[in-house]
């Protein structure tokens, strides 16, 4: 696929519209524009926790973070655009993508220790941006169900983004315990 973009603003959207891929005006508060901008949103988080992975305790992680980077902009693409107007080599999320998260996510979960407690974000940088990235893939996935009950989609889109929130919930206490900050613990009505 070539792009070529010579001109970032198109002065468009200055009266609160923007166009889907297929050149439908909707206005920037739709649903649709809500659901893929929050997935836009996830990208950026996804790309600081990326960036401050260390390569030599996450290389695998770090792959993987830029593989799911990948497969958001896909997902993006799919949302900025009906069904209608998808071309037949549009890459689509797949049923694959969710099965490799529940692989990726067995593989790593089996070294990790049970746990007792729930979490709170930290546990090292590379930790707390995937919790942040969770968070902002939850509201990704309430966004989308949203959408859903006004818009068709394909239900796999919503399996993706339950799937790699849970995904990056496993990789953020693997990222904490795996470079030695560990785990921070929520204690109830701990104040101190």
């Amino acid at each position: 696929m070539s792009i070529i973009i010579n001109r970032v603003y198109t002065k468009t959207g200055d009266g609160g519209s923007t166009r889907l891929a297929g050149g439908q005006v909707v206005a920037k508060d739709s649903l649709r524009i809500e659901c893929y901008g929050t997935v836009d949103e996830l990208n950026a988080v996804l790309g600081l926790a990326a960036e401050s992975v260390d390569a030599e305790v996450h290389a695998a992680l770090g792959k993987r973070l830029r593989r799911i980077q990948n497969e958001l902009f896909d997902l993006g693409g799919e949302l900025a655009t009906l069904a209608a107007d998808r071309h037949e080599k549009q890459v689509l999320i797949s049923d694959a993508d969710v099965t490799r998260l529940e692989s990726e996510m067995d593989e790593v979960n089996a070294d990790l220790p049970t746990l007792r407690s729930f979490i709170l974000p930290g546990g090292g940088m590379t930790a707390a941006f995937l919790h942040q990235a969770r968070t902002v893939c939850r509201r990704a996935e309430r966004s989308l169900v949203t959408m859903l009950e006004r818009e068709p989609e394909r239900p796999v889109c919503l399996q993706y983004l339950n799937r790699l929130s849970d995904w990056l919930f496993v990789m953020g206490r693997h990222a904490a315990v795996s470079s030695g900050h560990g785990e921070v613990l929520w204690r109830p009505g701990d104040r101190g």
